[in-house]
């Protein structure tokens, strides 16, 4: 009878996915899913939409970057 008993709760056991295991598989396939969906909008954004404009530099930036580097500002 100990051996009918063993047997049973074994293939109870294998009947039924741990719960803990479903979560976390869910949780990882909805993650995956997302971190992918990124992915393909980037790479499609990257294709699809214009370069963006680069704001302008002011012209007391560009003075400051020139006598960095050691170049003569003209009208100096």
């Amino acid at each position: 009878m100990s051996a009918e008993g063993s047997a049973g709760t074994v293939a109870a056991e294998a009947k039924g996915l741990n719960p803990g295991l479903v979560v976390l598989l869910v949780i990882g396939g909805l993650l995956v899913t997302f971190l992918v969906a990124n992915y393909a909008m980037y790479m499609y954004a990257q294709k699809t939409l214009p370069q963006r404009k680069k704001k302008a530099v002011s012209k007391k930036k560009l003075k400051r970057e020139k006598l960095k580097q050691g170049v003569p500002v003209p009208g100096e």
